[in-house]
């Protein structure tokens, strides 16, 4: 069909990006679209490394070369064209790297709209000056309570968390907070130098001693002549001294290592400020009320409270009741996606990806853009049924107000709601790639070869199941953690259980409260989402050590054995065997003057990552390059023979992973696809004693076909004699356990209770329960009585 100056369509030609394979498809703009596929099928590929971004290229390409350096560029897509292409604007479940003061209120920008409302509609003491929105800020000079620089909360320690066994010498360890190596055994000897006793027992020390040693804010610098083993030089040295108490703040503020920071924190104590009682302000600032609070009382209630709380205040001025009355607009468009129950100064590290992207969602809707493209990442990740049904009236909003959304998704009932479905696959890998269906969804249902289809339209209600009896009872409690309020509860072992509830409702903090000291678990398991590494050396072969196997196959081949090559010649991470133009990275960085820096493959060994000599050793006629470029399924097939890399391989398959590259930089795997790395890392271990299995939302970011795989995983571990705890929103794989615990009824403050306990068929009947009409429709039963 020829192009026209109102074609209605954007049209993609020829599009190679990934795995898809020359695709051609047209979609309709104004619509909500909807991208579905098995994991790795594509549709990622096609949504946002294709269409959004060559809308991203276009827009840099009518920015100012000098400008465009400040900007974080992605590559041109590998597409012939795309015509009918308006702006884009992006939506996925990323974060950037965690920070303390981050929060709710700053990614939706309600803090700023708040601390307008303190700064011109506050009540102030009297003969107190105005103060601007900057002053109300524990973000900035002017607003940040001095003592704790706005955070709120001050750390210290103890001499009862320092050295819990006091009855060790120091040369023995006593101070468990120090570093361990050259540092620790050099803190000991300049204390030895200094005149202390080393080798007494630390409660024989004199009380002014242990003092000193650990809380000293003198740092004294010494000759040390350390004494040696007789064959070791013993050359003295000048060397520092630092309390135990000062080491242990300064790696926890300033260390880069998450490990050292952990480990630090373990002899700290965490109390709220003493100078603003955590209200994370200036006195001044303090000072200041609306409707008889302070904006640290307001920015800490949920956001229903705040909105009702607004809503009811009495305004002295227009000014008040202008700035309320945008503030709880704002609010509700954050309520409406199910959030209401996090606070303005909730800190964004502690929220799922899923609650980031609909905070940001909930600004994009605020904005008023007309004509643009948004392309989300699925936005129901995280989301329970029951608010799910208020995500798609805010993409209706969104379409209404003249924008095309585009929405990458697994959720079932976001697929039917779409005006438009394109479906990749048929597979994933080297297997999809082709866009099977691209039309109205009821359209899908005369393609045979499409995983979606049978979900969307031949659905049956769960089979009926045997339930498995509990071998015993796991028994947390009281737990008193963010909104649950001294909550038993008991998790049965032996068998699968399902934590299901509204999104805040307190799930994750109650599962949180299984640990290997709760009394019968023998051996805890966490299987979560975060990365299994942060950057592109680190790979799913070298996470799994099957990269450990590979190499040493190749230091046996003839040719490696006649050159000597040791298994250190076949890492890309160390010198010797990589090519040295790119450092093993496969890719260089090249400057453009006043175009961003770009990066293309290394001139040298061509993306390769070794140089020449160690491409010339072959395993079976491939080369070590070649083979982390196998599929996991690919090198399934490569390597059945060496029982080692089969196992790896294998556990890999079974949890639906056999489209991945064995040398996948870890960067550019998803959330889930890194906990079902881990599971089969975990799977491959033989296991003794019985474990338990603790997993949140393993489901996400997964096609329902992919789901029925994970759950055969989970299952299997169940009947080898294992325990399963998941986290779970999708209603077909609750349904499919043996106990569930439901919290609820809301969220935040609604919730942190146990609203009902027991087989599915019986939570499904409950009558408080928000989750119960959604397991029952999937249970086929008629619901509560």
């Amino acid at each position: 069909m020829q192009e026209t100056l109102h074609d209605p369509y954007v049209r993609v030609r020829g599009a190679r990006e990934h795995n898809l394979a020359g695709v051609d498809v047209d979609i309709p703009r104004d619509a909500l679209v909807v991208f579905t596929g098995v994991s790795g099928s594509g549709k990622s590929s096609l949504a946002f490394g294709t269409i959004y971004a060559e809308a991203q290229r276009r827009y840099f390409e009518s920015v100012a070369p000098y400008a465009r350096r400040l900007i974080h560029q992605v590559g041109a897509p590998a597409v012939g064209e795309i015509t009918g292409l308006p702006p884009a604007v992006s939506l996925e479940q990323r974060r950037s790297s965690p920070n303390a003061r981050s929060s709710v209120g700053t990614v939706t920008t309600l803090s700023n709209s708040l601390r307008m409302l303190f700064s011109r509609a506050g009540r102030y003491p009297e003969g107190a000056e105005r103060l601007d929105s900057d002053s109300f800020s524990p973000n900035t000079a002017a607003g940040a309570c001095p003592s704790c620089q706005g955070l709120g909360r001050v750390h210290d320690t103890s001499e009862e968390l320092l050295v819990p066994d006091p009855e060790l010498s120091i040369r023995q360890g006593a101070i468990a907070a120090w570093p361990g190596a050259w540092q620790g055994k050099n803190l000991r000897d300049v204390l030895d130098t200094l005149g202390y006793d080393v080798d007494r027992p630390w409660r024989a020390l004199a009380a002014q001693d242990r003092e000193w040693i650990l809380f000293t804010d003198e740092q004294p610098v010494v000759t040390v002549h350390p004494v040696r083993d007789a064959d070791r030089i013993q050359r003295p040295y000048q060397g520092t001294y630092m309390s135990a108490r000062r080491y242990v703040l300064r790696t926890f503020s300033d260390s880069k290592s998450p490990t050292l920071r952990t480990k630090a924190e373990r002899f700290l104590t965490s109390s709220p400020c003493p100078v603003c009682g955590g209200g994370r302000l200036r006195p001044e600032a303090l000072a200041v009320t609306f409707a008889g609070h302070t904006i640290a009382d307001l920015a800490s209630l949920p956001l229903t409270a705040l909105s009702g709380l607004l809503s009811t205040a009495a305004e002295d001025t227009a000014t008040a009741r202008v700035l309320t009355e945008d503030l709880v607009a704002r609010i509700a468009t954050v309520t409406e996606l199910g959030l209401g129950y996090l606070s303005l100064d909730r800190a964004t590290p502690t929220l799922s990806n899923g609650e980031l992207q609909r905070l940001r969602l909930a600004t994009q809707l605020r904005s008023g853009l007309f004509g643009v493209v948004y392309v989300l990442d699925e936005p129901s990740a995280g989301l329970h049924p029951a608010d799910t049904e208020a995500l798609l009236v805010v993409l209706d909003r969104l379409k209404a107000a003249g924008n095309s959304v585009f929405v990458v998704e697994h959720h079932l009932d976001v697929i039917r709601h779409a005006d438009w479905l394109v479906d990749v696959g048929p597979h994933a890998g080297v297997h999809g790639g082709q866009v099977l269906h691209s039309g109205p969804p009821e359209g899908l249902a005369d393609v045979e070869s499409s995983a979606t289809r049978r979900f969307l339209f031949d659905r049956a209600p769960a089979p009926a199941r045997e339930v498995r009896a509990p071998a015993g009872w796991l028994r947390t409690g009281p737990v008193t953690r963010h909104n649950l309020r001294a909550v038993d509860a008991a998790f049965p072992v032996g068998v699968l259980t399902a934590v299901t509830g509204v999104s805040g409702s307190g799930k994750s903090t109650l599962v949180g409260a299984l640990t290997e000291e709760t009394p019968g678990v023998k051996r805890l398991v966490t299987v979560d989402q975060r990365p299994i590494g942060r950057t592109p050396r680190s790979n799913l072969a070298t996470y799994t050590g099957l990269f450990d196997v590979v190499r040493k196959l190749f230091t046996e081949t003839e040719e490696a054995r006649a050159r000597g090559y040791k298994a250190g010649r076949f890492s890309f991470n160390v010198a010797g065997g990589r090519c040295e133009t790119c450092q093993g990275e496969g890719f260089v960085s090249v400057e453009l003057l006043f175009l961003p820096s770009t990066y293309t493959p290394c001139p040298d060994c061509h993306g390769a990552r070794y140089n020449p000599e160690t491409l010339q050793v072959r395993l079976r006629g491939l080369t070590i390059a070649e083979v982390l470029d196998l599929t996991v399924e690919s090198a399934a097939a490569f390597f059945a023979d060496v029982p080692a890399a089969a196992r790896s391989l294998r556990t890999l398959l079974d949890v639906g992973l056999g489209y991945l590259r064995l040398g996948q930089p870890a960067t550019e795997l998803s959330g889930g696809e890194a906990q079902r790395i881990k599971l089969a890392a975990e799977l491959q271990r033989p296991h003794r004693s019985a474990t338990l299995y603790v997993l949140d939302e393993p489901t996400t970011g997964l096609h329902p076909a992919d789901v029925e795989v994970l759950m055969r995983q989970l299952h299997g571990l169940v009947d080898a004699g294992h325990s399963v705890v998941v986290v779970e929103h999708d209603m077909d794989v609750v349904a499919t356990a043996d106990w569930v615990v439901d919290l609820g009824p809301g969220g935040g403050d609604e919730g942190g209770r146990i609203v009902a306990a027991g087989p599915p068929d019986r939570v499904a009947r409950a009558a408080d329960s928000r989750t119960a009409p959604y397991l029952a429709r999937s249970l086929g039963i008629a619901g509560r009585p």
